[in-house]
């Protein structure tokens, strides 16, 4: 019942939303970023509850830091909503227009989506990410949170629900699912009179759940099995400061990354170095034959490992003969997300750049960049790593479609 009420709240709602003035959200906007800053005590509190039952449950460490929030981080997220007031508003943006030969003069404008049906596990930054671009973008969101994160997330969206309201928005315009039962996530999947479209962030294998479930359409936001390839051309110490930096700057977010691959004359003059300053940021490395035969005391990778994301400080490490090589094991167990050559070969790296199938591809910069923040975006939705109307970190755009107006004199077919 409480799904079904809020859903066509939110429907009757988003109505209203799309015609609201830029001014009037970006005002909404601001006013929930300085509410945030000023109730972060009561977030933080809130949050801690979240935290203790975590730690009671032998939630690992690297999922409670996606669990958490600080007064640094709640500023970085008011941070990310006056970002997104700087953005231009994408509603009522003329994408293309024309005119035919009979006078037809065709106009291809940006509208709302309508209602975006939220799914989401643990991280409750992304309470405040969704509510903020779907208002920005004139549309209705039902959030529907995990329940390691609930305390969390209901005190996020009271500030954001009182900051509306303090403007004479509705409320109805951000919601969230109490109810955390498995079914109550079944039945929003399939929620098509009221849910335009779902988005999933979360675990491999409940966004391929969601995927093979949902009757609403699903905008797939992919998990990140995501690679640093370290050519024969590469600086050392370049190739050991992003390695660290894509496994440990954040190693439970999906742009951490998973696998070390490394190109074989360079492993053997370098690779044991490598291995000895993941270690000394904590990494767990399981390596491949080739690699125990550099460093014989790390622990021997098996194939699971060449498909595993382990959003921990784990990292599996293989030698490969050259850049093809390379490629090959990418586009096989990649997950479309975020891959990364090193290397001063120019013709090496523009090779990587176009045969990688990925939302994002780099040349000696870190994974970790892959975020709607670092993009210039403000936030993000999610990042999708399907190729059909959005890929890679989903801004302001991707939460939007797009009608055709039709200016006329008369004319008939």
């Amino acid at each position: 019942m409480e799904l079904e009420i809020k859903a066509k709240k939110a429907k009757e709602v988003a109505r209203k939303l799309g015609v609201i003035d830029t001014k009037l959200k970006n005002k909404a906007l601001i006013n929930i970023s300085e509410q945030l800053v000023q109730q972060a005590d009561y977030v933080i509190k809130e949050n801690k509850r979240d935290l203790e039952k975590g730690r009671e449950l032998g939630t690992s460490q690297a999922l409670l830091d996606r669990l958490l929030l600080t007064k640094e981080r709640i500023e970085d997220m008011a941070e990310g909503l006056r970002l997104l007031v700087e953005l231009p508003d994408p509603i009522g943006e003329t994408i293309d227009v024309w005119e035919r030969p009979n006078g037809l003069k065709i106009n291809k404008m940006r509208v709302p989506l309508g209602v975006i049906g939220m799914i989401y596990e643990a991280r409750p930054n992304v309470t405040i990410d969704a509510a903020g671009l779907a208002l920005k973008t004139g549309n209705a969101v039902v959030l529907r949170g995990s329940s390691s994160a609930l305390h969390s997330n209901k005190a996020l969206v009271h500030v954001i629900q009182d900051a509306l309201e303090q403007l004479n928005i509705s409320k109805d315009s951000v919601q969230l699912i109490e109810d955390t039962n498995r079914e109550t996530v079944e039945k929003m999947l399939k929620l098509n009179d009221y849910l335009d479209v779902v988005i999933p962030r979360g675990g491999a294998q409940f966004i391929q759940y969601v995927v093979n479930n949902a009757t609403v359409p699903v905008l797939e936001t992919g998990a990140g099995n995501c690679h640093v390839y370290v050519d024969k051309a590469a600086d050392i110490e370049m190739a050991k400061q992003i390695t660290i930096n894509a496994k440990t700057h954040r190693p439970s977010v999906c742009n951490a990354a998973e696998t070390l691959l490394v190109q074989k004359d360079w492993a053997s003059d370098y690779l044991p170095e490598l291995i000895k300053a993941l270690r000394e940021k904590n990494v767990e490395c399981r390596g491949c034959e080739r690699t125990l035969s550099l460093v014989p005391d790390i622990i021997k990778a098996t194939p699971v490992d060449w498909e595993t994301e382990y959003l921990d400080y784990i990292i599996a490490i293989k030698i490969v003969e050259n850049i093809d090589e390379a490629i090959e094991h990418i586009n096989r167990y990649g997950t479309k997300h975020s891959e990364v050559i090193v290397t001063n070969d120019k013709k090496n790296a523009e090779r990587f750049l176009q045969l990688i199938d990925a939302a994002v591809v780099y040349h000696n910069a870190s994974t970790r960049f892959t975020d709607g923040y670092e993009f210039g975006f403000g936030a993000e939705i999610g990042i999708s790593t399907q190729k059909l109307h959005a890929r890679g970190p989903m801004g302001l755009p991707a939460l939007t479609s797009y009608k055709y107006i039709i200016y006329g004199n008369g004319q008939i077919r």
